[in-house]
């Protein structure tokens, strides 16, 4: 091998579990610039693979027409299982970190039993285009055994859009509200009544309880501040189904509304790798700083299985939620509980869009004490 000349050494693994060695050993044999360059053969090659494979590890490149590395995707035997459990919804951002090869990391995160985030395969890729994201999400619904998630969140990325309608045509698509709200200082910053309109779509958004409410609002608010010619609000009102939550509620989000989950995995690699990192230091890091995921979610278990928090009140099914839930979960199952217990039901009415409820919550002063 030519001293000073890097050549990375990758292999791909098909769906019946045989080793293709054949394609990368190629892209290896293209970068040396020829045999000549190279330590080692073809064979010393599946040997180290072979050595270094994990039992239910996955992965998967993606070569150009002159065979150069273009996408990467892996998921180990952890995610592969996580996923069974807690695929219901999943959430991509790809406004991470691009390392010195260009290629943005792109995880795809879950929410276990915990609340916490968890890491359900990563990809690394060369272009934010729809070709590659059709890649990505057939490479990882492939290594899923075919089974399609329920939910996604996302960003509004079209081209990330149109694959998950090209690879997930039946999953429920949700824009990430953050995403969405943050621009509003952006869009109307210029308006003389920028203030007004703020308050009024975080109503909107926020409190709207029915479709209709909604609507009416939406309606009225664009009448008011003379919104017609907005481009940007025209089109959040056409896709409203997409991230306005009354329109979501009756699909099962696990607790997302935006890529928040994402962002928190982002945060949890950083100190681990950065935009200099190369490849093979990112594969290096990104073991340690999943071990130490791993172990938190190890201490968070047996937390749960050696402590129990209460119960605040009577109720045989708080009982039973504190039998079966995680402390995290059980103590937002409880604080539901605990609200109940302050609320009285005054009065039930019915209307044209159903019934109406009058509740009255009984409220007192902290500071005198119980």
């Amino acid at each position: 091998m030519q001293r000073g000349r890097k050549v990375r050494i990758c292999a791909s693994k098909d769906v019946c579990g045989i080793w293709n060695i054949n394609k990368s050993f190629n892209s290896t044999v293209v970068e040396a610039s020829g045999y000549e360059n190279l330590s080692c053969i073809e064979k010393d090659c599946r040997n180290y693979v072979e050595k270094a494979q994990c039992v239910g590890f996955y992965f998967s490149i993606d070569l150009d027409d002159d065979l150069r590395l273009k996408n990467v995707f892996w998921a180990d035997y952890r995610s592969r299982q996580a996923y069974k459990e807690f695929g219901d919804v999943v959430t991509f951002d790809i406004t991470y970190l691009m390392n010195k090869y260009d290629m943005p990391f792109f995880p795809f995160v879950g929410v276990n039993h915990h609340g916490q985030s968890t890491l359900l395969g990563c990809g690394l890729v060369s272009n934010e285009d729809t070709e590659t994201f059709v890649w990505l999400f057939r490479t990882w619904l492939q290594c899923m055994h075919g089974l399609a998630p329920y939910g996604i969140v996302t960003d509004q990325d079209r081209a990330m859009q149109n694959a998950i309608q090209i690879v997930f045509p039946n999953t429920k698509h949700r824009w990430c509200l953050w995403h969405i709200m943050k621009k509003l200082p952006e869009k109307f910053g210029y308006h003389a009544d920028k203030g007004s309109i703020f308050a009024t779509i975080h109503s909107l958004v926020y409190d709207c309880q029915f479709v209709e409410d909604f609507e009416n609002g939406w309606r009225v608010m664009v009448e008011r501040f003379h919104l017609y010619e907005n481009e940007w609000l025209a089109g959040l009102y056409k896709n409203r189904e997409c991230w306005v939550p009354c329109y979501l509620k009756i699909t099962f989000w696990a607790g997302m509304s935006t890529t928040q989950r994402s962002e928190s995995m982002h945060t949890f690699f950083d100190g681990y790798v950065h935009s200099k990192t190369t490849l093979k230091q990112f594969v290096e890091q990104y073991e340690q700083a999943l071990r130490n995921k791993v172990e938190k979610e190890f201490q968070a278990d047996f937390k749960s299985f050696s402590q129990m928090v209460p119960c605040a009140s009577r109720y045989g099914i708080e009982k039973q939620f504190q039998a079966v839930y995680t402390i995290s979960k059980f103590k937002e199952v409880q604080e539901e509980f605990t609200g109940k217990m302050y609320y009285n039901l005054v009065s039930v009415s019915e209307g044209l869009l159903g019934a109406t409820y009058e509740v009255r919550e009984d409220t007192y002063d902290r500071s005198i004490g119980p």
